[in-house]
């Protein structure tokens, strides 16, 4: 079995951030307009940074506690 997350990166495009999260691509854009998932963007693409995607997962972990 194949982790969604590339290992090699350091950002991931939305598409990657999707499949990681099991979310769709309006609501990934929607965690990024409210801030709760940090992007920037590099020429015309989305970028994530892996450690946002965890961030997000941490505090989704938190919350359901």
């Amino acid at each position: 079995m194949s982790s969604a997350l590339p290992t090699t990166h350091v950002a991931v495009m939305v598409p990657e951030a999707m499949a990681a999260l099991k979310l769709s691509r309006s609501k990934i854009y929607d965690l990024i307009r409210s801030g709760a998932l940090p992007s920037y963007t590099e020429g015309r693409a989305r970028r994530i940074p892996l450690d946002a995607l965890h961030t997000y997962m941490q505090h989704r972990i938190q919350e359901s506690d």
